[in-house]
Protein backbone atom coordinates (compact mmCIF):
# COMPACT_ATOMS: atom_id res chain seq x y z
CA UNK A 1 0.00 0.00 0.00
CA UNK A 2 2.97 2.75 0.80
CA UNK A 3 4.57 1.62 -1.91
CA UNK A 4 1.79 2.20 -4.13
CA UNK A 5 1.05 5.98 -2.70
CA UNK A 6 4.80 6.35 -2.89
CA UNK A 7 4.63 5.78 -6.42
CA UNK A 8 5.30 9.14 -8.93
CA UNK A 9 3.84 9.23 -12.31
CA UNK A 10 5.02 10.57 -15.23
CA UNK A 11 4.72 14.23 -13.73
CA UNK A 12 6.58 13.57 -11.19
CA UNK A 13 3.38 14.43 -8.67
CA UNK A 14 2.95 12.22 -5.48
CA UNK A 15 0.04 9.76 -5.92
CA UNK A 16 -0.07 11.04 -2.30
CA UNK A 17 -1.30 14.16 -3.17
CA UNK A 18 -3.70 12.74 -5.51
CA UNK A 19 -7.11 14.41 -5.53
CA UNK A 20 -8.58 12.11 -8.06
CA UNK A 21 -11.66 10.69 -7.04
CA UNK A 22 -10.79 7.39 -8.82
CA UNK A 23 -7.37 6.82 -7.11
CA UNK A 24 -8.98 8.16 -3.59
CA UNK A 25 -11.83 5.43 -4.71
CA UNK A 26 -8.78 2.86 -5.20
CA UNK A 27 -7.35 4.25 -1.71
CA UNK A 28 -10.41 3.70 0.13
CA UNK A 29 -10.49 0.06 -0.91
CA UNK A 30 -7.33 -0.54 0.18
CA UNK A 31 -7.41 0.64 3.21
CA UNK A 32 -10.66 -1.65 3.56
CA UNK A 33 -8.85 -4.50 2.73
CA UNK A 34 -5.88 -4.38 5.51
CA UNK A 35 -9.05 -3.37 8.37
CA UNK A 36 -11.22 -6.20 6.92
CA UNK A 37 -7.93 -8.35 6.74
CA UNK A 38 -7.62 -7.59 10.76
CA UNK A 39 -10.84 -8.24 11.66
CA UNK A 40 -11.28 -11.31 10.10
CA UNK A 41 -8.35 -12.99 12.09
CA UNK A 42 -9.72 -11.22 14.87
CA UNK A 43 -13.09 -13.38 14.05
CA UNK A 44 -11.03 -16.66 14.17
CA UNK A 45 -9.16 -15.83 17.41
CA UNK A 46 -12.79 -15.18 18.87
CA UNK A 47 -13.91 -18.66 17.52
CA UNK A 48 -10.99 -20.65 18.62
CA UNK A 49 -11.06 -18.56 22.41
CA UNK A 50 -14.77 -20.32 22.03
CA UNK A 51 -14.24 -23.30 21.24
CA UNK A 52 -12.91 -24.73 24.32
CA UNK A 53 -14.51 -24.35 27.73
CA UNK A 54 -12.40 -22.08 30.46
CA UNK A 55 -10.92 -20.81 27.51
CA UNK A 56 -8.46 -21.84 24.49
CA UNK A 57 -5.87 -19.49 23.65
CA UNK A 58 -6.00 -16.47 26.68
CA UNK A 59 -6.47 -18.92 29.45
CA UNK A 60 -9.06 -17.17 30.68
CA UNK A 61 -7.94 -13.43 30.39
CA UNK A 62 -11.10 -12.16 29.85
CA UNK A 63 -9.51 -8.24 29.33
CA UNK A 64 -7.65 -9.23 26.05
CA UNK A 65 -10.70 -11.96 24.72
CA UNK A 66 -12.68 -8.31 25.20
CA UNK A 67 -9.89 -6.23 23.14
CA UNK A 68 -10.25 -8.57 20.75
CA UNK A 69 -14.13 -8.39 20.18
CA UNK A 70 -13.95 -4.69 20.42
CA UNK A 71 -11.34 -4.49 17.26
CA UNK A 72 -13.19 -6.85 15.57
CA UNK A 73 -16.45 -4.98 15.39
CA UNK A 74 -14.42 -1.33 15.29
CA UNK A 75 -12.35 -2.26 12.27
CA UNK A 76 -15.02 -4.21 10.16
CA UNK A 77 -17.86 -1.87 10.57
CA UNK A 78 -15.74 1.55 10.76
CA UNK A 79 -12.75 0.68 8.54
CA UNK A 80 -13.57 -2.26 6.37
CA UNK A 81 -17.62 -2.06 5.15
CA UNK A 82 -17.74 1.59 5.11
CA UNK A 83 -14.86 2.54 3.44
CA UNK A 84 -15.25 -0.12 1.04
CA UNK A 85 -18.86 0.62 -0.11
CA UNK A 86 -18.85 4.06 0.51
CA UNK A 87 -15.47 5.67 0.42
CA UNK A 88 -14.15 2.92 -2.69
CA UNK A 89 -17.29 2.21 -4.62
CA UNK A 90 -18.89 5.57 -3.69
CA UNK A 91 -16.21 7.62 -5.15
CA UNK A 92 -15.55 5.59 -8.29
CA UNK A 93 -19.42 5.46 -9.79
CA UNK A 94 -21.01 8.32 -8.47
CA UNK A 95 -19.18 11.01 -10.31
CA UNK A 96 -19.70 8.67 -13.63
CA UNK A 97 -23.26 7.81 -12.62
CA UNK A 98 -23.53 11.98 -12.29
CA UNK A 99 -22.16 12.32 -15.80
CA UNK A 100 -19.56 14.57 -13.59
CA UNK A 101 -16.21 15.02 -14.50
CA UNK A 102 -14.54 15.38 -10.47
CA UNK A 103 -16.73 15.36 -7.16
CA UNK A 104 -18.13 18.60 -5.56
CA UNK A 105 -14.70 19.46 -3.17
CA UNK A 106 -11.62 16.56 -4.34
CA UNK A 107 -9.30 18.30 -1.78
CA UNK A 108 -11.95 17.91 0.84
CA UNK A 109 -12.24 14.43 -0.92
CA UNK A 110 -8.84 13.36 -0.18
CA UNK A 111 -8.79 15.06 3.11
CA UNK A 112 -11.72 12.76 4.81
CA UNK A 113 -9.37 9.56 3.18
CA UNK A 114 -6.39 10.79 5.09
CA UNK A 115 -8.74 11.53 8.01
CA UNK A 116 -9.51 7.72 7.63
CA UNK A 117 -6.13 6.49 7.27
CA UNK A 118 -4.81 8.28 10.42
CA UNK A 119 -8.09 7.05 12.29
CA UNK A 120 -7.07 3.53 11.30
CA UNK A 121 -3.65 3.42 12.87
CA UNK A 122 -5.10 5.54 16.02
CA UNK A 123 -7.57 1.98 16.73
CA UNK A 124 -4.87 -0.58 15.90
CA UNK A 125 -2.37 1.36 18.35
CA UNK A 126 -5.40 1.35 20.91
CA UNK A 127 -4.72 -2.72 20.79
CA UNK A 128 -1.72 -2.42 22.27
CA UNK A 129 -2.21 0.04 25.34
CA UNK A 130 -2.32 -1.76 28.47
CA UNK A 131 -4.98 -4.13 28.39
CA UNK A 132 -6.88 -2.99 24.91
CA UNK A 133 -9.96 -1.68 24.94
CA UNK A 134 -11.92 -4.02 26.39
CA UNK A 135 -15.54 -2.37 26.23
CA UNK A 136 -16.88 -3.71 23.38
CA UNK A 137 -17.72 -1.67 20.23
CA UNK A 138 -20.30 -0.19 22.38
CA UNK A 139 -18.63 1.75 25.36
CA UNK A 140 -21.04 1.40 27.53
CA UNK A 141 -20.39 3.59 30.44
CA UNK A 142 -19.47 2.78 33.57
CA UNK A 143 -17.32 -0.17 32.07
CA UNK A 144 -15.70 2.42 29.44
CA UNK A 145 -15.46 5.00 32.58
CA UNK A 146 -14.04 3.07 35.17
CA UNK A 147 -13.81 0.01 34.40
CA UNK A 148 -11.01 0.79 31.74
CA UNK A 149 -8.31 3.19 33.13
CA UNK A 150 -5.77 2.80 30.56
CA UNK A 151 -5.59 5.49 27.49
CA UNK A 152 -6.70 2.78 25.03
CA UNK A 153 -10.12 3.50 25.42
CA UNK A 154 -8.87 7.22 25.13
CA UNK A 155 -6.99 6.44 22.03
CA UNK A 156 -9.94 4.48 20.73
CA UNK A 157 -12.70 7.12 21.03
CA UNK A 158 -10.13 9.93 19.53
CA UNK A 159 -9.92 7.61 16.54
CA UNK A 160 -13.40 7.72 16.13
CA UNK A 161 -13.49 11.04 16.64
CA UNK A 162 -11.01 10.92 13.62
CA UNK A 163 -12.85 8.59 11.43
CA UNK A 164 -16.19 9.94 12.18
CA UNK A 165 -14.45 13.68 10.68
CA UNK A 166 -13.50 11.75 7.62
CA UNK A 167 -17.25 10.22 7.30
CA UNK A 168 -18.91 13.41 7.79
CA UNK A 169 -16.45 15.27 5.13
CA UNK A 170 -16.92 12.77 2.74
CA UNK A 171 -20.86 12.12 3.46
CA UNK A 172 -21.38 16.18 2.62
CA UNK A 173 -19.18 16.08 -0.18
CA UNK A 174 -21.06 13.39 -1.97
CA UNK A 175 -24.63 15.18 -0.86
CA UNK A 176 -23.33 18.58 -2.67
CA UNK A 177 -22.03 16.26 -5.94
CA UNK A 178 -25.01 14.86 -6.42
CA UNK A 179 -26.98 18.08 -6.12
CA UNK A 180 -25.08 20.28 -8.13
CA UNK A 181 -22.89 18.19 -10.42
CA UNK A 182 -25.29 16.45 -12.22
CA UNK A 183 -25.36 16.01 -15.93
CA UNK A 184 -28.08 17.79 -17.64
CA UNK A 185 -29.43 14.31 -18.70
CA UNK A 186 -29.38 13.19 -15.34
CA UNK A 187 -32.30 13.36 -13.67
CA UNK A 188 -33.28 12.53 -9.98
CA UNK A 189 -36.13 10.73 -10.97
CA UNK A 190 -33.77 8.36 -13.94
CA UNK A 191 -31.01 8.27 -11.51
CA UNK A 192 -29.57 4.74 -10.52
CA UNK A 193 -30.49 3.59 -7.18
CA UNK A 194 -27.01 3.67 -6.57
CA UNK A 195 -26.99 7.35 -6.56
CA UNK A 196 -30.01 7.86 -4.29
CA UNK A 197 -28.77 4.75 -1.91
CA UNK A 198 -25.83 7.23 -2.39
CA UNK A 199 -27.68 10.30 -1.34
CA UNK A 200 -29.54 8.74 1.65
CA UNK A 201 -26.45 7.30 3.34
CA UNK A 202 -24.44 10.30 3.27
CA UNK A 203 -27.79 12.00 4.71
CA UNK A 204 -28.01 9.31 7.30
CA UNK A 205 -24.07 10.25 7.98
CA UNK A 206 -24.45 14.10 8.08
CA UNK A 207 -27.53 13.57 10.78
CA UNK A 208 -26.29 10.70 12.87
CA UNK A 209 -22.27 11.38 13.44
CA UNK A 210 -22.27 14.49 15.25
CA UNK A 211 -24.01 12.45 17.90
CA UNK A 212 -21.54 10.03 17.82
CA UNK A 213 -19.11 12.68 18.42
CA UNK A 214 -21.36 14.04 21.29
CA UNK A 215 -21.26 10.98 22.93
CA UNK A 216 -18.24 10.10 22.83
CA UNK A 217 -16.85 13.64 23.39
CA UNK A 218 -18.82 12.96 26.86
CA UNK A 219 -17.28 10.08 27.50
CA UNK A 220 -14.01 11.35 27.32
CA UNK A 221 -14.60 14.39 29.50
CA UNK A 222 -16.07 11.63 32.18
CA UNK A 223 -12.62 9.47 32.09
CA UNK A 224 -10.24 12.50 32.21
CA UNK A 225 -11.92 15.72 33.08
CA UNK A 226 -13.93 14.73 36.30
CA UNK A 227 -17.20 15.40 34.33
CA UNK A 228 -20.10 13.44 35.32
CA UNK A 229 -22.58 13.16 32.08
CA UNK A 230 -22.95 9.19 32.50
CA UNK A 231 -21.70 8.94 36.22
CA UNK A 232 -24.38 8.32 38.69
CA UNK A 233 -22.91 8.82 41.78
CA UNK A 234 -22.47 12.34 40.99
CA UNK A 235 -26.23 13.36 38.88
CA UNK A 236 -25.43 11.54 35.36
CA UNK A 237 -27.22 8.64 33.70
CA UNK A 238 -25.40 6.12 31.71
CA UNK A 239 -28.84 5.68 29.84
CA UNK A 240 -27.96 9.21 28.33
CA UNK A 241 -25.35 7.58 26.13
CA UNK A 242 -27.38 4.84 25.18
CA UNK A 243 -30.18 6.74 24.08
CA UNK A 244 -27.06 9.20 21.95
CA UNK A 245 -25.14 5.89 20.89
CA UNK A 246 -27.98 4.11 19.32
CA UNK A 247 -29.67 7.36 17.88
CA UNK A 248 -26.48 6.93 15.96
CA UNK A 249 -26.05 3.32 15.57
CA UNK A 250 -29.41 2.07 14.10
CA UNK A 251 -28.89 4.76 10.93
CA UNK A 252 -25.53 3.30 11.16
CA UNK A 253 -26.95 -0.22 10.49
CA UNK A 254 -28.44 1.62 7.34
CA UNK A 255 -25.40 3.90 5.97
CA UNK A 256 -23.96 0.13 5.59
CA UNK A 257 -26.77 -1.81 3.82
CA UNK A 258 -28.23 1.40 2.14
CA UNK A 259 -25.14 1.64 -0.78
CA UNK A 260 -25.37 -2.52 -0.66
CA UNK A 261 -29.57 -2.45 -1.58
CA UNK A 262 -27.61 -0.08 -4.63
CA UNK A 263 -25.47 -2.10 -5.96
CA UNK A 264 -27.45 -5.11 -5.78
CA UNK A 265 -30.21 -3.38 -7.79
CA UNK A 266 -27.34 -2.38 -10.49
CA UNK A 267 -26.14 -6.03 -10.75
CA UNK A 268 -29.49 -6.97 -10.80
CA UNK A 269 -30.36 -4.43 -14.19
CA UNK A 270 -26.95 -5.79 -15.60
CA UNK A 271 -27.90 -9.48 -14.83
CA UNK A 272 -31.38 -9.26 -16.53
CA UNK A 273 -30.16 -6.64 -19.26
CA UNK A 274 -32.64 -4.27 -18.51
CA UNK A 275 -32.99 -0.30 -18.39
CA UNK A 276 -34.96 -0.37 -15.32
CA UNK A 277 -36.28 -2.01 -12.18
CA UNK A 278 -39.40 -3.32 -12.07
CA UNK A 279 -41.11 -0.90 -10.00
CA UNK A 280 -38.58 1.64 -10.15
CA UNK A 281 -40.11 4.33 -8.28
CA UNK A 282 -41.41 2.21 -5.84
CA UNK A 283 -37.61 1.20 -4.92
CA UNK A 284 -36.62 4.75 -4.67
CA UNK A 285 -39.59 5.57 -2.13
CA UNK A 286 -38.74 2.77 -0.28
CA UNK A 287 -34.71 4.12 0.21
CA UNK A 288 -36.50 6.92 1.30
CA UNK A 289 -38.66 5.43 3.90
CA UNK A 290 -36.00 3.30 4.88
CA UNK A 291 -33.59 6.15 6.05
CA UNK A 292 -36.64 8.24 7.68
CA UNK A 293 -37.85 5.01 9.64
CA UNK A 294 -33.72 4.44 10.38
CA UNK A 295 -33.79 7.14 12.27
CA UNK A 296 -37.04 6.41 14.53
CA UNK A 297 -36.24 3.42 16.22
CA UNK A 298 -32.90 3.39 18.03
CA UNK A 299 -34.80 2.35 21.49
CA UNK A 300 -35.27 -1.18 20.39
CA UNK A 301 -31.85 -1.68 21.09
CA UNK A 302 -33.14 -0.57 24.63
CA UNK A 303 -35.99 -2.71 25.67
CA UNK A 304 -33.90 -4.53 29.27
CA UNK A 305 -33.24 -0.87 29.76
CA UNK A 306 -35.80 0.46 31.61
CA UNK A 307 -38.31 1.83 29.25
CA UNK A 308 -41.76 2.28 29.88
CA UNK A 309 -44.70 0.29 27.78
CA UNK A 310 -45.49 3.01 25.99
CA UNK A 311 -42.71 3.96 24.72
CA UNK A 312 -41.41 0.23 23.78
CA UNK A 313 -45.08 -0.10 22.00
CA UNK A 314 -43.68 2.84 19.90
CA UNK A 315 -40.48 0.93 18.90
CA UNK A 316 -41.81 -2.08 18.60
CA UNK A 317 -44.40 -0.71 16.18
CA UNK A 318 -41.91 1.63 14.67
CA UNK A 319 -39.31 -1.83 13.99
CA UNK A 320 -42.05 -3.74 12.39
CA UNK A 321 -43.14 -1.02 10.27
CA UNK A 322 -39.77 -0.27 8.88
CA UNK A 323 -39.49 -4.35 7.69
CA UNK A 324 -42.24 -3.14 4.31
CA UNK A 325 -39.76 -0.98 2.45
CA UNK A 326 -37.03 -4.00 2.95
CA UNK A 327 -39.64 -5.97 1.86
CA UNK A 328 -40.52 -4.42 -1.37
CA UNK A 329 -37.20 -4.01 -2.15
CA UNK A 330 -36.82 -8.15 -2.44
CA UNK A 331 -40.58 -8.02 -4.05
CA UNK A 332 -39.11 -5.71 -7.02
CA UNK A 333 -35.29 -7.66 -7.39
CA UNK A 334 -37.11 -10.69 -7.63
CA UNK A 335 -39.72 -9.72 -10.24
CA UNK A 336 -36.99 -7.66 -12.53
CA UNK A 337 -35.92 -11.48 -12.44
CA UNK A 338 -39.08 -12.53 -13.17
CA UNK A 339 -38.85 -13.31 -17.23
CA UNK A 340 -35.57 -13.16 -18.13
CA UNK A 341 -32.99 -15.25 -18.71
CA UNK A 342 -30.83 -16.88 -15.93
CA UNK A 343 -27.08 -17.54 -16.73
CA UNK A 344 -25.70 -19.18 -13.46
CA UNK A 345 -22.58 -17.03 -13.40
CA UNK A 346 -20.34 -15.53 -10.08
CA UNK A 347 -22.41 -12.33 -9.81
CA UNK A 348 -25.90 -14.35 -10.64
CA UNK A 349 -24.65 -16.29 -7.14
CA UNK A 350 -23.62 -13.54 -4.69
CA UNK A 351 -26.82 -11.50 -5.80
CA UNK A 352 -29.16 -14.17 -5.14
CA UNK A 353 -27.31 -15.26 -2.15
CA UNK A 354 -27.63 -11.44 -0.74
CA UNK A 355 -31.37 -11.26 -1.07
CA UNK A 356 -31.64 -14.99 0.45
CA UNK A 357 -29.33 -13.98 3.64
CA UNK A 358 -30.85 -10.45 3.95
CA UNK A 359 -34.38 -12.25 3.80
CA UNK A 360 -33.49 -14.44 6.34
CA UNK A 361 -31.41 -11.62 8.96
CA UNK A 362 -34.61 -9.71 8.23
CA UNK A 363 -37.11 -12.36 9.45
CA UNK A 364 -35.14 -12.96 12.37
CA UNK A 365 -35.66 -9.10 13.14
CA UNK A 366 -39.18 -8.84 13.19
CA UNK A 367 -39.37 -11.43 15.54
CA UNK A 368 -36.40 -9.34 17.85
CA UNK A 369 -38.75 -5.75 17.04
CA UNK A 370 -41.08 -7.13 19.55
CA UNK A 371 -40.58 -5.85 23.02
CA UNK A 372 -41.93 -8.99 24.99
CA UNK A 373 -39.44 -11.26 22.86
CA UNK A 374 -36.60 -9.29 22.48
CA UNK A 375 -36.39 -9.35 26.42
CA UNK A 376 -35.61 -12.84 26.55
CA UNK A 377 -33.49 -13.22 23.67
CA UNK A 378 -31.54 -9.96 24.35
CA UNK A 379 -27.74 -10.41 24.90
CA UNK A 380 -28.05 -13.67 23.16
CA UNK A 381 -26.56 -15.40 20.41
CA UNK A 382 -29.60 -15.32 18.39
CA UNK A 383 -29.10 -11.52 17.88
CA UNK A 384 -25.22 -11.52 16.98
CA UNK A 385 -27.02 -14.13 14.17
CA UNK A 386 -29.64 -11.11 13.50
CA UNK A 387 -26.96 -9.14 12.82
CA UNK A 388 -24.80 -11.26 11.16
CA UNK A 389 -26.92 -12.32 8.85
CA UNK A 390 -28.34 -8.94 7.61
CA UNK A 391 -24.99 -6.60 7.94
CA UNK A 392 -21.55 -8.99 8.36
CA UNK A 393 -23.55 -11.18 5.79
CA UNK A 394 -25.43 -8.40 3.51
CA UNK A 395 -22.34 -5.89 3.24
CA UNK A 396 -19.99 -8.73 2.49
CA UNK A 397 -21.84 -10.29 -0.18
CA UNK A 398 -22.81 -6.96 -1.66
CA UNK A 399 -19.36 -5.94 -1.86
CA UNK A 400 -18.30 -9.11 -3.79
CA UNK A 401 -21.36 -8.27 -6.26
CA UNK A 402 -19.29 -5.19 -6.37
CA UNK A 403 -16.09 -6.63 -7.48
CA UNK A 404 -17.53 -8.56 -9.48
CA UNK A 405 -19.83 -6.49 -11.91
CA UNK A 406 -17.36 -2.95 -11.73
CA UNK A 407 -14.19 -4.49 -11.51
CA UNK A 408 -13.59 -4.69 -15.51
CA UNK A 409 -14.73 -1.32 -15.80
CA UNK A 410 -12.63 0.15 -12.67
CA UNK A 411 -9.10 -1.55 -13.20
CA UNK A 412 -9.66 -3.56 -16.95
CA UNK A 413 -9.53 -6.59 -14.99
CA UNK A 414 -12.08 -9.59 -14.97
CA UNK A 415 -11.72 -12.62 -12.13
CA UNK A 416 -11.55 -15.95 -13.13
CA UNK A 417 -14.92 -17.26 -13.00
CA UNK A 418 -14.17 -20.67 -11.66
CA UNK A 419 -11.88 -19.26 -9.41
CA UNK A 420 -14.54 -16.90 -7.87
CA UNK A 421 -17.56 -20.03 -8.07
CA UNK A 422 -15.31 -21.57 -5.35
CA UNK A 423 -14.50 -18.79 -3.61
CA UNK A 424 -18.27 -17.90 -3.21
CA UNK A 425 -19.11 -21.68 -2.01
CA UNK A 426 -16.75 -21.63 0.05
CA UNK A 427 -18.03 -18.71 1.82
CA UNK A 428 -21.47 -19.34 1.72
CA UNK A 429 -21.25 -22.59 3.21
CA UNK A 430 -18.44 -20.72 5.83
CA UNK A 431 -20.72 -18.51 7.03
CA UNK A 432 -23.66 -20.37 7.15
CA UNK A 433 -22.24 -23.23 8.96
CA UNK A 434 -20.87 -20.48 11.33
CA UNK A 435 -23.87 -18.15 11.99
CA UNK A 436 -26.70 -20.38 11.39
CA UNK A 437 -26.66 -22.05 14.14
CA UNK A 438 -26.38 -18.97 16.73
CA UNK A 439 -30.65 -19.30 16.13
CA UNK A 440 -30.55 -22.00 18.60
Amino acid sequence: MFCGMTYRNVMGQSIMNTVNHKTIGTFYIILGYWAGLGGSLLSMIIRLELSSPGGYLFYSNGQVYNSVLTMHGVLMIFFMVMPILIGGFGNWMLPVMLGAPEMAFPRVNALSFWFTFVALIMVYQSFFIGGGPGSSWTFYPPLSVEGQPEMSIDTMILGLHTVGIGSLLGAINFMVTTQNMRSIAVTLDQASMFVWTSYLTSFLLVLSVPVLAGSLLFLLLDRNFNTSFYDTKKGGNPLLYQHLFWFFGHPEVYVIILPVFGIISEAVLFLTDKDRLFGQTSMTFASIWIAVLGTSVWGHHMYTAGLDIDTRTYFSAATMIIAIPSAVKVFNWLGTFFGSSQNVQPLWCWTYSFIFLFTLGGLSGIILSSASLDVVLHDTYYVVAHFHYTLSLGAVYGIFCGFCLWFPYMYGISFDSSIMMAIFVCFFIGTNLTFFPMHF
